[in-house]
């Protein structure tokens, strides 16, 4: 990937440059105005040998571009991309293994929970294990109906428990060992009596929940709903709708309140639009705002 920085008196000028020297196909990272005129950062994926030297401060344009916070773009400006964020970041699996307590999906309406259990439970299945999955969704119109449609055609399976008592008693009843998913009905994090109910869904299954939140988002509003869920006793954060956003600050603040950053949401498959996300995934999505795995990465 060839990154270059411009400067020059007008803006127009600069992107002259960049189309010049890059291309059509250049990605115009950053723009700021400095003295005497204007700074541009770009990209380009190549192939060709990159002879010329990376302007030192192009990842703090790129980490600007994605506004990312102030105190994130500190650490990860300490060192090599890749290693600052494997420092800065705790990345974890999901605890769906033989054995592992159910596994809650929260986050607020919309975000993307009834997809992921979907997918969660597809790669299941192609792994050959058989999950139990439970919608907890009564209040969403046919939120119970999206998941079963689902889970007919892995040949599993939908239990609906709408309440906690409810759920107590599915999973007092099913057979011991295999993976549980439950996938919570939408809950605004910053509305106490809608995280008690997280909470009590969490008490009644003996279970870890994992904080479902959509990339693309504001980092503040981001940072606040991760530190709420987190609060109400999420431990890791799957972070969807990757494809559809190009800057990625949000996912990092949301990560920083805590949460071990797990699953990334890049498609709309349900065999495929997952991937565990690795601190590669982000130094690439970084620099490259258009790249996913399968498709640019």
């Amino acid at each position: 990937m060839r990154i270059r920085l411009y400067r020059a008196a007008k803006v127009a000028d600069a992107m002259g440059m960049v189309r010049a020297e890059l291309g059509p196909d250049a990605l115009i990272l950053a723009t700021r105005r400095v003295a005497g005129g204007v700074e541009v950062s770009a990209a380009l994926d190549s192939d060709a040998p990159d002879d010329l030297p990376v302007p030192p401060n192009a990842l703090a344009h790129a980490l600007d571009y994605h506004a990312v916070p102030l105190a994130v773009r500190a650490r990860l400006l300490r060192g090599a991309l890749e290693q600052s964020l494997a420092a800065s970041f705790r990345f974890a699996p999901l605890p769906l293994h033989q054995g592992a307590p159910p596994l809650l999906l929260a986050g607020p309406p919309g975000a993307g929970k009834t997809l992921t259990a979907a997918r969660l439970a597809t790669r299941l299945v192609m792994a050959g294990i058989t999950p139990l999955v439970i919608s907890a969704d009564g209040q969403r119109a046919g939120g119970a109906e999206q998941l079963s449609a689902f889970t007919r055609v892995l040949g599993l399976d939908l239990v609906v428990a709408c309440h906690p008592s409810l759920l107590a008693g599915a999973l007092a009843a099913r057979r011991p060992a295999g993976p549980v998913l439950i996938d919570l009905p939408g809950s605004n994090p910053f509305d106490a009596a809608a995280l008690d109910e997280v909470q009590a869904f969490a008490a009644a299954a003996r279970g870890s929940i994992a904080a479902v939140l959509p990339a693309g988002t504001d980092a503040d509003e981001a940072a606040d709903s991760s530190a709420a869920y987190a609060t109400a006793g999420a431990t890791h954060l799957v972070a969807t709708r990757l494809d559809h956003a190009r800057r990625i600050g949000g996912v990092l603040a949301a990560a920083g309140a805590g949460l071990a950053l797990a699953e990334a949401g890049i498609g709309p498959g349900a065999a495929d639009g997952l991937v565990p996300m690795t601190h590669t995934l982000l130094a690439t999505r970084l620099r490259r705002p258009n790249a996913l795995p399968g498709h640019a990465a």
